[in-house]
Parts: structure tokens; C-alpha cells; sequence
């Protein structure tokens, strides 16, 4: 996935009110974009840091740009815009790159299921029947370590949908939890149990139903991101 129109790069001023960001652009430009992240975001900026932005000419728009790009203070890059995910885990899908769901014969996004008015991110069809996958962005990493984690913040929607996991694998249905790992330099992916840890008894919870757990890490440049490779899960 190439970003297009080509990004932009700046200074980090502020992140705040979660969704806002001030930036300075190289030519000294003050800015207020979007900062498309629900989560803390810990440990991803700092106040100067490098980050990458695309604009936008909407006139209907109230802010010029999205925020899609930072330099994490342990020099990492991590794509901090967590819409990108869904695509880039389905441009991966019918490439081939996830080997481990490879040969489905339809793909549909947003689909509803469950018994608590989820929608899972992807259902694949297969020919022996449906695998439902929910997709996070994963963007937490630490000093010293090429382990990340997720989440960076509670959250009781992530802990629903392997809830819902859960019950569709008990029931004999094909049920993954997907960590897209937009974050360079990582070689392997763990519940962040000092965060939240109702999410991680769930995922373990999850997993001894049977519900599958794949995280893949990506290529990531100011140009370009793609998911690339399989990453090691910890549990």
C-alpha cells in the first residue's frame, strides 16, 4: 500500500483531546491535524518528534490532514493511523501473504455475528465454510526489546470481540485474532497484562477455546506499508 498523495513530514508539537495533533511542517508550517488513533499511543511520540502526515484539498474538511507516520522515541517508525489495518491485512490476504488463510474464495468486511452486536472486521469463505477474523493495529513497543504489545490502553471492545471469538469457536466455526504489528523492528507480539488484564485472560481464554491467534508485522516507509512476515505470539 503506497500512500497517496505522497506524505508529508513535520514535528510532533501536541497530541490532544485524542483525536487532535499539532504539528510544525519542514517549511514551518503550524498545523492541526487529525490524529486518527483511539488508544494512549504510549510510548509512540514525543514532543519534537518526527512524524508524517497526508493533506487534504477537501474543502469540506475542518482539519487539513491526517496524521499517518511517527518516529517513536525508541527510532522506530509506527503507521498510527489503526484504519490503514483492515486494508493492509486484506491486500496481504489476496496477495497470499498470510499463509495461514490462504485459499478463500470470497472475502466481505464488516460483517455482523455474535450475541453482542459485533461486527467482525473480514469473514473469509472458504469451501469448507467461513473463518471470521478480527484485526488490531498494534503500535506499543518498548526499549531494549523487539517484543510489542497490545493494547496500549483498557478496552472493553477488544476484549467483546474475543468474547464473541470464543463462542464461534466452541460452536465449530473458524475464528482468528489478527495483531497487524505497524510498528518497525519487532519480532514477536504479547498481551500488554500490565495494561489491561481482563484483555489478556481473555485472549487466553480465547485461545483454549480454540480460536486462532496470527500476528504479522510490516515494511514500513514514509512511501510505502506492507505487511511482510509472521511474527512469533507470547501468551
Amino acid at each position: 500500500m503506497r500512500f497517496t498523495p505522497a506524505l508529508e513530514e513535520g514535528r510532533l508539537l501536541k497530541r490532544y483531546k485524542r483525536f487532535l495533533a499539532d504539528i510544525e511542517t519542514a517549511s514551518g508550517e503550524l498545523l492541526t491535524i487529525h490524529c486518527p488513533n483511539t488508544g494512549s499511543m504510549l510510548n509512540c511520540m514525543s514532543e519534537g518528534c518526527r512524524v508524517w502526515f497526508s493533506r487534504s484539498n477537501d474543502p469540506k474538511r475542518k482539519l487539513p490532514g491526517t496524521w499517518e507516520i511517527v518516529e517513536t522515541p525508541q527510532g522506530r517508525l509506527a503507521c498510527v493511523n489503526t484504519a490503514r489495518a483492515n486494508g493492509l491485512v486484506e491486500e496481504a490476504l489476496r496477495a497470499g501473504v498470510i499463509t495461514e488463510l490462504a485459499g478463500f474464495e470470497g472475502l466481505k468486511r464488516e460483517v455482523a455475528y455474535g450475541l453482542e452486536n459485533s461486527r467482525a472486521d473480514l469473514r473469509l469463505d472458504f469451501a469448507e465454510g467461513p473463518a471470521f477474523v478480527e484485526v488490531k493495529s498494534v503500535t506499543l513497543g518498548f526499549d531494549g526489546t523487539p517484543v510489542a504489545a497490545f493494547p496500549d490502553a483498557v478496552t472493553q471492545r477488544g476484549s467483546k470481540h474475543l468474547r464473541e471469538l470464543a463462542a464461534l469457536a466452541r460452536d465449530g466455526v473458524r475464528a482468528v485474532q489478527l495483531y497487524c504489528v505497524n510498528l518497525t523492528g519487532i519480532d514477536a507480539v504479547r498481551p500488554a497484562e500490565e495494561i489491561d488484564p481482563a484483555y489478556a485472560a481473555a485472549l487466553r481464554e480465547a485461545v483454549a477455546a480454540g480460536v486462532e491467534v496470527l500476528a504479522y508485522g510490516v515494511e514500513l516507509t514514509p512511501e510505502e506499508i506492507r505487511v511482510s512476515r509472521r511474527l512469533e505470539v507470547r501468551l
